[in-house]
């Protein structure tokens, strides 16, 4: 913005400075204002995915799964407006297709509202197996811990541990060469969440921590949701990132896709 005001202030100085002077200052400013653009990634390392990195060009076909933060209110039709649904998933294959029209990608939407892992148990072979991906995306652990807390025990996190992982096993018997990509399920203060926060963080932290810990036994990427929204809290109230403790604003779901490209650009 600086930049701009001073060029402006050199143009209305020509007559005193001299057009050969104020050249040569414009162009110095406009080469600042350019280093200052390519350094801020808005140019050649576009749409969240750094410079010096490729997309893996055995990844042709990607899917998201996952429940209503996925889902994002998708349509289960042709409507292209609204076929990758309203979130993270759909930004991220917004800026994919971008950058690599090229690559023809293949990016599918299987998130469905509500769902729990035994819920992506019980579709996996038709809603993602079936798909053929190369690589999958998971975020799931939110509707179990809310289930849990009012009372039931077969979503106790054991039983996560254990659905998730048999989960993932029969993923890699499957498709043996596929990258998973693990989300971790987070929350914030707000809404009915934040009537309950601690027994939230309570029952929450040890999903969290089986996530990262099947990330590391399964060789998949991990994706730090709750670290991303607890920093962001420093910038805005928790309501600006996620407007009832569980779904995230606009801007919460951009913060995501920006943060899965840059996990999963490593």
């Amino acid at each position: 913005m600086w930049y701009s005001l001073l060029c402006t202030m050199w143009s209305k100085n020509v007559a005193q400075k001299g057009m050969k002077y104020i050249n040569s200052k414009y162009l110095a400013c406009m080469n600042q204002k350019r280093r200052t653009f390519l350094k801020s990634g808005l140019a050649l390392g576009a749409f969240g995915i750094e410079t010096d990195k490729s997309w893996n060009e055995e990844i042709k076909t990607i899917v998201f799964q996952g429940d209503s933060i996925t889902d994002g209110n998708r349509t289960r039709n042709q409507d292209w407006n609204h076929l990758m649904g309203h979130g993270y998933a759909n930004n991220v294959a917004s800026k994919l297709w971008l950058k690599y029209p090229e690559k023809q990608l293949t990016i599918y939407n299987r998130g469905v509202s509500g769902n729990k892992i035994t819920d992506l148990q019980n579709r996996w072979q038709e809603d993602t197996l079936a798909l053929k991906p190369d690589l999958i995306s998971i975020l799931v652990g939110v509707n179990d811990l809310e289930a849990y807390l009012k009372g039931s025990q077969a979503d106790a996190a054991p039983n996560f541990e254990q659905h998730y992982r048999n989960l993932l096993t029969q993923t890699k018997a499957a498709l043996p060469n596929v990258k998973l990509v693990l989300c971790e399920p987070f929350v914030l203060p707000v809404g009915r969440v934040k009537d309950k926060y601690e027994e939230y963080q309570k029952e929450l932290k040890p999903r969290q921590q089986i996530v990262k810990k099947l990330a590391q036994e399964f060789g998949a990427l991990h994706v730090p949701f709750q670290e991303l929204f607890t920093k962001a809290t420093q910038k805005a109230a928790p309501n600006y990132w996620i407007w009832d403790g569980i779904h995230p604003m606009p801007a919460g779901h951009e913060m995501m896709a920006l943060e899965w490209l840059r996990v999963v650009g490593r």
